[in-house]
């Protein structure tokens, strides 16, 4: 039996010749510190039985976005961008509109900060960026939330504040799976997936693990819990490509969260592994 079509909500593209990853830092990243582009993924991804991707941003520079509208613009595969915006600019509408009117802004159906670096836990709660989240929403848009486990209180109060706009959490949250505890991630996260505007992205997984030596079993405990606050309806995969490279192909990603999602049942990891991304994100895709 083939498996059904899969959609890749989350992986990246990057060209060093076109500026630097400047977070590709230390011999733990080297294996990634070089040019990755769409040529390189889409063979992984349809031997993989991936029909549609989306590509997210990596860096907090305003040409990225246009770049990637453009290369989507021109692909087969990627359905979907979700690029980046200045949340605390005055004219963040005209700043939305203006990506949406370039070639490829109709791929546009997300936007995402690196929350994650900020100092400020509660850098989602400061007002001028409730405001430009508010457009974000206004748009039709999908806002991605790039959080460390301790700054998920903050998204939280952030989604509540916010009914109108999905807020997409990227990688779980970043759960402490390296340190073999769910506390107080799983709390947090429960408290979040609470929220009916919240979704959650069954990605990253690996690359929190020992990339050494993690096994399924590892990731399980992280997984469950996903599944059980969120449930499929709110849930979709992403490989993180190439980032996974630090711990794990592309296909053996896609296996790991087939295995990791098979207690859902038929209907259910065809939401994770597709329907999801589609319905969240609005992807013009083939159904699956």
């Amino acid at each position: 039996m083939t498996p059904p079509p899969v959609i890749d909500a989350h992986h990246h593209v990057w060209d060093l010749a076109v500026r630097d990853q400047d977070w590709i830092t230390g011999e733990e990243l080297a294996p990634i510190r070089r040019t990755f582009t769409l040529a390189d993924l889409e063979p992984e991804a349809r031997a993989a039985g991936v029909v549609a991707t989306v590509l997210v941003q990596t860096v907090t520079v305003a040409e990225e976005t246009p770049e990637f509208l453009a290369l989507a613009h021109d692909s087969t595969l990627v359905a979907g961008v979700v690029g980046w915006t200045d949340l605390t600019a005055p004219g963040i509408a005209d700043a939305l509109a203006g990506l949406r009117a370039l070639p490829g802004g109709d791929r546009l159906v997300g936007i995402r900060h690196q929350v994650q670096a900020e100092p400020d836990p509660e850098w989602l709660l400061r007002p001028d960026v409730l405001r430009g989240l508010r457009a974000v929403g206004a748009a039709g848009l999908a806002y991605d939330l790039i959080v460390r486990p301790h700054q998920l209180p903050a998204a939280t109060r952030a989604a509540a504040l916010l009914p109108e706009l999905t807020f997409v959490l990227d990688h779980a949250g970043k759960p402490p799976v390296v340190r073999r505890t769910t506390h107080p991630w799983a709390g947090d996260l429960r408290a979040l997936a609470a929220l009916p505007n919240t979704v959650c992205k069954l990605s990253g997984l690996v690359t929190e693990a020992d990339p050494r030596t993690w096994t399924v079993e590892d990731l399980r405990p992280y997984a469950d819990t996903v599944m059980e606050a969120f449930g499929p309806g709110r849930l979709m995969f992403g490989s993180d490509w190439p980032v996974c490279r630090l711990a794990a192909g592309y296909t053996e990603v896609l296996d790991v969260a087939r295995e990791l999602t098979g207690q859902l049942g038929e209907d259910g990891q065809r939401s994770v592994l597709s329907d999801t991304a589609r319905r969240v994100y609005g992807l013009r895709t083939p159904a699956a």
